[in-house]
This record gives structure tokens, sequence and C-alpha cells, in this order.
């Protein structure tokens, strides 16, 4: 039976009927109404109608949304979309879609898709990473989400960098309250913050790279900062979860250079002799949050 996915991020909002083995049948992509809760929700119903007509009957429908639904307080907590945070956004999506939906974090949901049939596939425990407008983490064991007790599993983006040097303290603030959490360094933002207080540049991490890429120096020492960083952020997670796999996606993603210059580097940060986890970029890229989401009836 035919799935929909829907994947709610900051900028956009994608949704797509998706086949058991995990083929895409129909996409569909609207902007997301920033700042405005009432029309996120609206868009997203919009967006199911539309893929439900095209199926021509109403399906199951998962969600990947930025942040979790709080099993305290059942409202939308930790979202960098902060629009949603507070919010009973399932409850809210149940009502305007008139049938069930089922949630998950964004990250949860690009793991398990990369998990199940993607660059992680076979893979017994696989840690998925999204490093675009925010940094966020989600775990897969024997192909099911960890969610964990807090539903925080995997959202190493709001710890401390690791091993910090004196120049990155106190790091820069953080939507969540604090000062230097790991997104603000690895973020696509956060790459392009840095470049700047080095160089006085206003430059996208596009530009960055293809500086970068053609000789500059600058834009060279940039990289090398954020790939020293990455490193460290990720042995941590090697050092606690120990996965198969670490598989990136997001917009940074896209740097080719991350897949044999961060596992260079982590080696002298995790606590073993020989470090054996793969760092692979997606096999289905930005198809993944969408798969993962229509695969929520599944787990």
């Amino acid at each position: 039976m035919l799935r929909i996915g829907v994947d709610l991020g900051g900028t956009k909002i994608e949704g797509a009927a998706v086949a058991p083995e995990g083929e895409i049948t129909a996409r569909r992509r609207v902007p997301t109404p920033r700042d405005d809760y009432d029309a996120t929700i609206a868009a997203v119903a919009v967006l199911v109608a539309d893929l439900e007509g095209h199926l021509g009957h109403p399906t199951t429908v998962g969600v990947g949304m930025p942040g979790t639904i709080s099993p305290a307080s059942g409202l939308v907590k930790n979202a960098n979309s902060v629009w949603l945070n507070g919010r009973p956004l399932d409850r809210d999506l149940r009502e305007h879609l008139r049938h069930d939906v089922r949630l998950a974090n964004d990250a949860n949901c690009f793991a398990l898709s990369e998990a199940r049939g993607g660059a992680a596939a076979g893979a017994g425990i696989v840690f998925g990473v999204i490093v675009g407008t925010g940094t966020g983490g989600g775990i897969v064991v024997n192909g099911r989400v960890l969610t964990g007790r807090n539903a925080i599993g995997g959202e190493w983006g709001h710890n401390p960098l690791p091993w910090p040097r004196p120049d990155e303290l106190p790091g820069a603030p953080c939507y969540c309250g604090l000062r230097g959490c790991i997104e603000t360094f690895l973020s696509g933002p956060g790459l392009a913050r840095d470049h700047r207080e080095a160089t006085g540049e206003e430059r996208t991490p596009a530009d960055i790279a293809e500086r970068a890429a053609g000789g500059d120096a600058a834009a060279e020492a940039t990289l090398q900062r954020y790939e020293d960083r990455m490193a460290r952020a990720l042995a941590s997670i090697i050092n606690v979860v120990d996965p198969d796999v670490v598989v990136l996606g997001g917009g940074m993603s896209n740097l080719a250079r991350l897949y044999a210059n961060v596992p260079r580097m982590w080696a002298r940060y995790v606590f073993s002799d020989r470090v054996d986890t793969a760092l692979v970029a997606p096999r289905f890229g930005d198809s993944s949050g969408v798969r993962g989401a229509a695969w929520l009836w599944e787990e």
C-alpha cells in the first residue's frame, strides 16, 4: 500500500507518496510559512489532500518534524522552527487531516530511511546526522528508531562542542538558551558565522567551499576548522553509541571532502585502538525525510 510521508522543514514542506519498497511515486513541495503556526498546519493539510487526490484514496500519513512531541506535555519541544514549540502539532494535524497521523523527529526519519535500503542498509546501529539550517541526529538500532524515554534520542546538536579550544569558548548563543552547542558550530549558519568572524567576509557555505577548492587560504582554513569540529562531535557519539555507520544529511553533507577528512581526524578523539565506523553520504538525499516519515507506520 502506498503511504504518504511529509518532511516539515524550516524553509520547505515536502510530501510524497511512498511505495512499500521505498519508491517515491508522487511528490509535492511548498514553502514553509515561517513564524505562522496556523498557516503551517494548513499547508501540510493541503499538501496531504493533494497527494491523496493523486492516489485516489486516503492513506496513512507520517510526518518528520523539527523537534519532537514532549511525552510530558504533549506539545512540541526543541524545534528550531520555534513557532512550533509549545503547540499540540499532532492533535492539530489530526484535526485538519481528518485521520490519524504519526510524527517523529526529522533526523529520526532520515536515519530510518538510510538504514532501510539506503546508505546504511544492513547495519545494526546507524547514527543519522542532519547538518543544514540546524544540526540534529537520530539513532536506528536493528531497523528501529531509538526514541528514548524523553523523546530526545540522538539529539547531539545541543550538547557542547567536545574538547573545546580556548578561542571556541564560551561559544555563540544558541536558540535553546545555552552557548557553544554543537549546532552553533556545525550548522550551515554556524560555518558562515565562523568564516565571517575570521575574515570579515559574508559568505554562504557553498561560496566558502568553492573558494577553498579554488585555493583561497582563508576559506580552506574555515573548512579545516569545521572538519575538526565535526570530528570531535562525532567522536563523542562513537564513544557512547559505537555505531556501525554514520550517515550525513542536510545541506552540509554535500561537502564531499568531509567523508575522507573527518574520519582521518576523529581517530585521535575516539577511545579505541582502531575506528571501523564508516562515514557515508546519504543514498536518498533530500528524499530520505519523506521516505522515513512514510515508514513510521511500520515502526
